[in-house]
C-alpha cells in the first residue's frame, strides 16, 4: 500500500514539475506575442514583424505559429516588401484551417485599396469568401471591389458591385455617383440623370454633378438648360472644369446662333491637354464670321490644318469668303480651291469651284492654267447659271493668263469648245514668245496658224508683220519682203504698234536683198515719220548712207553719215570712216586723206582702225606719196599685228619697194607673206612676184629650191588645181549645195594642200553648217582658224564657236570666242564673242569671268536691249551663286525693266524672293501673284513662287495658307523634284510646330 502511494506521489511531483515548466514557457511566448501584436497595432511593422518571426520560430503551438505567419505577411504588405505576396500565399498554404484566412484576404485587399493599388487590391478581393464576411464588412468589400474595377475601366464588373451597395446608408451616395458617371461615359444620359438626381443634395458631388448635367443636356440638345446649369457652376469651378464648362456654354450659344454670347466662352476653352482641334477653331472662327469680324474669323479658320471632313470644307469656304471681304484674293483663291476639292457638301463644293474659277481669271493661277480651270467648271457643272458669263471669261483668259501654249493645247484638242477668235490670238502671242526666245522657225509656224483664222483684222495684220520679222531673222529675206509688203496693204496695219517701225524693217530687208532703191525710199519714209533721236533713227541715217554709198551716190551718202554723227550714233566711228572713204569717190582726195588721218587719231580703239590705215596707205600710193604710204603701212603692221590686212599690207609694201628698185627688200617681204600666210591668195601672189625677181636676177635655181619647200605650191598641177576648184565653186555660187559639197570634198581629196584649200574648207564648213550638219562642219572651220589670219578667219571663228556652244563644249568655245573678240573687224562679231563668252563662263561656273564679260556687254553702246537683258541675268545669277544677293537684287531689277517671257518670269520671282528676304512678306506675295497672272506658262518659276508664298504666309501667321500651298506644290509639281523636296521640308517643319497647339494636325510618326 505504502509502496503504491509513493509511486503515486512521485508521479504527481513529476507531473506538477513538468506543468510548472510548460506554464513558464507558454507565458513567455504569450508575452512576446502580445508585445508584437501591440507593435503591429501601433504601426511599428518592422519591429512587430521581427518579434512575430521570433515567436513563430520558438512556439510549438500551431495556432500561435499560424497567427504569427499571418501578421508577418501583413507587416510585409505594409512595409511594401518584395516577398509580401509570397508570404501571404505561404500563410494560406501552411495554415489552411486558420480562422484568419479570410481576414488575411480582406485585410491585404483593403490595405492595397487604401494605398491606391487597385490592381493588387482586386487580386486579393477575388480570394475573399464574401459569405463569411460580417454584414458591415461586406458593404465595404462590395464598394471597394466595385471601385477597384471602376479604376481599371472595367465598368460592367464595377456596376455589379456598386449596385449591391447603391442603397447603403454609408456607401449608397458614392455608388450612385460612380454608377451615374459610368452611364454618362457610356452616353446613357437617362440612367446617368437618374443616378445623379438621387444624390442631388450631396455637397460632395455638387460641383461635378453640375458639369456632368450641363454636358449631358448639351449632348441631348437641351442647349439653354446646358447654359443655365453650366453658368450656375462656372464661377465656383476649378480651372480645368471652367475650361470644359466654357466649351459647353460657348458651343451651346453657338448652336442657338447666339454668336456674340458664344465668343467669350469659346475663347476661354483651354483644349484637351492644352490643345484645340479643328472643330474648336471652326466654331470660334464661324462666330466671328457671323459677327462680321472677318480678320478674327481668318485668324481662327486659318489654324485649321489637315482638315478632311465636312467641318473643314465649311470652314475653308467661310475662310475664303472672309478673305474676299478683306480684299485678300490670293488667299481666297486657295481656300475656295480647297473647299471645291471636298465633296461633303455638293452645294458648297460647286459654289467654291465657281469662286475659284472667277478668281483664277481675275488674279491668275499658279497651279493650273486659267482656261483649264474655267473649262473644267463648265464641263463639271453644265447647268450652272453662270456658265454663259464664264464662257466669255474663258475666251479672254487665253490672252490675260499669257499661258498661250496650254491654251493652244486646249483649243486644238477640245472639240467641244472651239473659239476661232481666241485661237487666232493665242497662236499669235505664242508666236511672239517664240520670236523673243530666238526660235524663229517655230515662231513662223505659230504665225501661220494664226493667219489661218483671220477673225480679227488687227491680229491678222500683227501676225503678218511678225511672220515677216521671223523670216528676216532666219535670213529668209525673200519671204520676209513678201510679208512686209502684205502688212503694208492690210487695212488694220496702221492701227498696230508695228506700223511705226515697219518701213525701217522693210528698208533693212531690202538692203539685205541689195534692193537699194527700195531701201532708200523706205529709210527716208521712216525718217520723215519719226522725228525722235532714238536708236532706230540714228541707225536709219547710217543705213541710208550705206544705201547711197553702194549705189555710188556719195554726196547724199555723206549727208546721211553726217546726220548719224551729229545724232551721236554708237557707230560714229563707222560713219566717220565711210564719210572719209566717200570723199575719195567724188575726187576730194585731200579731204579723204584728212578724214582718214582724223579717224585714226579720233578713234584709236575702233575696229575700223586697220581699215582706215590700209585705205590711207593705198591713197598715198595712188598719190605717189610712197614714203607716206610706207610709214602708214608700217604703223598698221606695228599697231595691229593681228589685223586681217597684214598680208595685204605686206604685199603693198613689197610692191612699193620692188617698184622703187629695192627688189631684195621686196623679195624678203614676198617670202615672209608666203611663209606666214600659206595657201592664201596673198601667198600665191607673193610667190608669183618673187618668181619675177628671181628670174630678173638670174636666180632661178634658188626660186625652185624655195618653192619646193612650200607645200601649198604645186607648179605642175596648178592648172588642174584651178579647174577642179572652179568646178566646185560654181555650184556653190548657184546655191546647189549638194553638188558643191561633193565637189569641194573631191577637190580636198585631190589637193589637200592646194592653192584653194583654205576657201574650200571654209565653204564646206558653211554648207554643212547651213544643213545643221555641225559635226561635219567642225573640222573644216578648224582648218581655217588654225591657219594664218585670212578673210575667212573671222567668220570661221564665229561659226565654230556656235558649233561648240551647241555641243555644250564651253571650254573649246571660249578659246575661239576670245580669239574672235580680239581679231574681229565687224562689231556684231565682237558683241557675239563677248555675249557668248559671258554665257560660257557662267556654264563653267566661272562666275567672276562671266560677270566681267557681262559688264563688257552692258558697256557696249551698240548692244540691243535683249542682249543687255541677257547680260543682266548673267550678273544676277552669278551673284546668287556667289552669295552676293545685294548685287543680284540690283541686276534682277534691271532685267525686269527690259526682259520678256522666261527671263521676265525669273526676274519677277527674284523680286518676290528679295522682298521675302527683307521681311516684306505682303509685297513678296503681290509679286508672286503677278508672276501667276502674267507668266503662268513658266511652271518652274510658278512652283518656286508658290513655295515662297507659303513661307510668306507662315511668317504672316497664316498656317492654313502655308500648308495648303505647300501640299499643292508637292502634289502638282512632281516634274521639279528639288522644289517638291523643299516644299516637303517646309511643310514638315510647319506641321510639327502647329501640332503643339492643334490636336487635329497629323505629323510624321503620328
Amino acid at each position: 500500500m505504502r509502496h503504491n502511494l509513493a509511486v503515486i506521489l512521485i508521479s504527481l511531483f513529476i507531473s506538477t514539475f513538468s506543468f510548472a515548466q510548460r506554464t513558464a514557457v507558454d507565458t513567455h511566448e504569450l508575452v512576446d506575442y502580445r508585445k508584437a501584436l501591440e507593435l503591429y497595432n501601433n504601426n511599428q511593422y518592422l519591429a512587430a514583424q521581427s518579434l512575430f518571426s521570433k515567436v513563430k520560430q520558438t512556439t510549438d503551438q500551431e495556432s500561435i505559429a499560424g497567427d504569427c505567419a499571418y501578421y508577418i505577411a501583413n507587416c510585409a504588405v505594409r512595409l511594401n516588401q518584395q516577398d509580401a505576396d509570397q508570404l501571404m500565399e505561404e500563410f494560406v498554404e501552411e495554415y489552411p484551417t486558420s480562422i484568419k484566412r479570410n481576414d488575411a484576404y480582406i485585410n491585404v485587399a483593403n490595405y492595397y485599396f487604401e494605398n491606391g493599388k487597385y490592381a493588387y487590391a482586386r487580386k486579393w478581393y477575388d480570394k475573399v469568401d464574401e459569405g463569411n464576411l460580417p454584414r458591415s464588412e461586406r458593404e465595404r468589400y462590395y464598394f471597394n471591389n466595385g471601385y477597384a474595377y471602376f479604376k481599371s475601366n472595367r465598368y460592367s464588373e464595377a456596376k455589379k458591385y456598386f449596385n449591391r451597395v447603391s442603397n447603403s446608408e454609408k456607401y449608397g451616395s458614392q455608388a450612385k455617383y460612380y454608377l451615374g458617371y459610368m452611364a454618362y461615359e457610356g452616353d446613357d444620359y437617362q440612367e446617368a440623370n437618374q443616378q445623379f438626381e438621387a444624390i442631388q443634395g450631396d455637397e460632395r458631388y455638387a460641383e461635378d454633378l453640375s458639369y456632368y448635367q450641363a454636358d449631358m443636356n448639351f449632348k441631348l440638345g437641351n442647349f439653354q438648360k446646358a447654359i443655365d446649369l453650366g453658368s450656375a457652376q462656372y464661377d465656383q469651378s476649378n480651372p480645368q472644369e471652367r475650361s470644359e464648362l466654357s466649351k459647353i456654354i460657348g458651343e451651346s450659344y453657338f448652336n442657338l446662333e447666339k454668336y456674340a454670347e458664344a465668343i467669350p466662352y469659346l475663347k476661354e476653352y483651354k483644349g484637351r491637354r492644352g490643345k484645340w482641334n479643328n472643330t474648336d477653331y471652326y466654331q470660334l472662327g464661324y462666330a466671328y464670321y457671323k459677327q462680321g469680324d472677318y480678320q478674327q474669323a481668318i485668324n481662327e479658320f486659318n489654324k485649321i490644318i489637315d482638315g478632311k471632313n465636312a467641318v473643314a470644307q465649311n470652314a475653308y469656304y467661310h475662310l475664303a469668303e472672309s478673305y474676299l471681304e478683306l480684299g485678300q484674293k490670293q488667299q481666297a483663291l486657295n481656300a475656295f480651291k480647297n473647299a471645291s476639292e471636298m465633296d461633303f457638301s455638293s452645294e458648297i463644293q460647286e459654289d467654291a469651284f465657281l469662286n475659284y474659277a472667277k478668281l483664277s481669271y481675275e488674279i491668275g493661277n499658279s497651279y493650273e492654267s486659267v482656261p483649264s480651270v474655267l473649262l473644267s467648271f463648265i464641263e463639271t457643272y453644265p447647268d450652272n447659271k453662270n456658265n454663259e458669263a464664264l464662257q466669255d471669261l474663258l475666251i479672254d483668259s487665253y490672252i490675260t493668263s499669257k499661258n498661250y501654249e496650254a491654251a493652244i493645247e486646249l483649243l486644238e484638242n477640245n472639240r467641244r469648245f472651239e473659239n476661232k477668235l481666241a485661237y487666232q490670238k493665242v497662236t499669235f502671242f505664242r508666236g511672239l514668245e517664240l520670236y523673243n526666245e530666238g526660235n524663229y522657225s517655230e515662231a513662223v509656224s505659230l504665225f501661220n496658224k494664226s493667219l489661218k483664222e483671220p477673225r480679227d483684222a488687227y491680229y491678222t495684220a500683227r501676225a503678218t508683220f511678225w511672220k515677216a520679222e521671223s523670216d528676216y531673222q532666219a535670213s529668209n529675206f525673200e519671204e520676209a519682203l513678201i510679208g512686209y509688203k502684205q502688212f503694208r496693204q492690210l487695212p488694220e496695219s496702221s492701227r498696230t504698234p508695228e506700223w511705226k517701225n515697219y518701213q525701217y524693217n522693210l528698208a533693212y530687208n531690202q538692203f539685205k536683198l541689195k534692193e537699194y532703191a527700195g531701201a532708200i525710199e523706205n529709210f527716208k519714209g521712216f525718217l520723215q515719220s519719226n522725228s525722235s533721236d532714238g536708236a532706230r533713227t540714228t541707225d536709219a541715217y547710217l543705213r541710208l548712207g550705206d544705201s547711197y554709198f553702194v549705189t555710188s551716190q556719195y554726196w547724199p551718202a555723206m549727208e546721211n553719215y553726217n546726220e548719224a554723227i551729229s545724232k551721236n550714233t554708237p557707230d560714229k566711228d563707222y560713219a566717220s570712216f565711210q564719210k572719209a572713204i566717200s570723199y575719195g569717190f567724188v575726187d576730194r582726195v585731200d579731204q579723204k586723206i584728212e578724214g582718214l588721218q582724223s579717224f585714226v587719231s579720233d578713234f584709236p580703239n575702233s575696229v575700223y582702225k586697220d581699215d582706215a590705215l590700209y585705205e590711207l596707205g593705198n591713197t598715198y600710193v595712188a598719190q605717189d606719196r610712197n614714203a607716206d604710204a610706207l610709214k602708214t603701212y608700217d604703223r598698221l603692221i606695228r599697231d595691229m599685228p593681228n589685223s586681217s590686212y597684214i598680208a595685204k599690207t605686206l604685199m603693198k609694201k613689197a610692191l612699193i619697194l620692188d617698184n622703187t628698185g629695192n627688189s631684195n627688200e621686196a623679195l624678203t617681204l614676198f617670202k615672209r607673206v608666203a611663209n606666214e600666210y600659206p595657201a592664201t591668195p596673198e601667198a600665191m601672189q607673193a610667190v608669183s612676184s618673187a618668181k619675177l625677181i628671181y628670174i630678173d636676177q638670174g636666180r632661178v635655181n634658188e626660186y625652185a629650191e624655195w618653192v619646193s619647200r612650200l607645200d601649198f605650191v604645186e607648179v605642175q598641177n596648178a592648172e588642174l588645181d584651178d579647174a577642179t576648184y572652179q568646178a566646185a565653186e560654181q555650184p556653190y555660187l548657184e546655191n546647189k549645195s549638194e553638188v558643191a559639197i561633193r565637189r569641194f570634198e573631191d577637190y580636198l581629196n585631190d589637193f589637200p594642200n592646194g592653192k584653194h584649200a583654205l576657201e574650200a574648207h571654209f565653204y564646206l564648213g558653211q554648207l554643212y553648217f547651213a544643213n545643221n550638219s555641225w559635226q561635219k562642219a567642225e573640222p573644216h572651220y578648224e582648218f581655217v582658224v588654225n591657219k594664218e589670219r585670212s578673210e575667212f578667219t573671222e567668220q570661221a571663228l564665229a561659226r565654230i564657236s556656235e558649233v561648240y556652244l551647241a555641243e555644250d563644249n564651253y571650254q573649246k568655245a571660249l578659246t575661239n570666242l576670245k580669239r574672235l573678240e580680239a581679231e574681229a573687224d565687224f562689231p556684231q562679231n565682237i558683241i557675239f564673242a563677248q555675249t557668248n563668252s559671258m554665257k560660257a563662263h557662267y556654264e563653267l561656273k566661272q562666275y567672276g569671268e562671266a560677270v566681267t564679260y557681262a559688264e563688257k556687254v552692258l558697256n557696249n553702246p551698240k548692244v540691243d536691249t535683249s542682249i543687255k537683258s541677257d547680260a543682266q541675268i548673267i550678273i544676277a545669277r552669278a551673284a546668287m551663286q556667289t552669295g552676293d544677293e545685294v548685287k543680284a537684287e540690283k541686276a534682277y531689277a534691271e532685267v525686269r525693266k527690259m526682259a520678256t517671257g522666261k527671263l521676265a518670269a525669273e526676274a519677277l520671282y527674284y523680286d518676290a524672293y528679295f522682298k521675302h528676304q527683307n521681311g516684306n512678306y505682303k509685297a513678296s506675295n503681290e509679286a508672286v501673284q503677278l508672276l501667276a497672272k502674267d507668266y503662268s506658262g513658266y511652271k518652274r518659276f510658278g512652283a518656286m513662287g508658290l513655295v515662297l508664298m507659303a513661307k510668306n504666309f507662315y511668317a504672316l501667321d497664316d498656317a492654313y495658307q502655308a500648308t495648303y500651298i505647300l501640299e499643292n506644290v508637292i502634289n502638282n509639281f512632281t516634274d521639279f523634284p528639288d522644289i517638291v523636296e523643299e516644299a516637303q521640308t517646309e511643310l514638315t517643319a510647319i506641321k510639327a510646330t502647329e501640332a503643339k497647339t492643334n490636336a487635329s494636325v497629323e505629323t510624321e510618326g503620328n
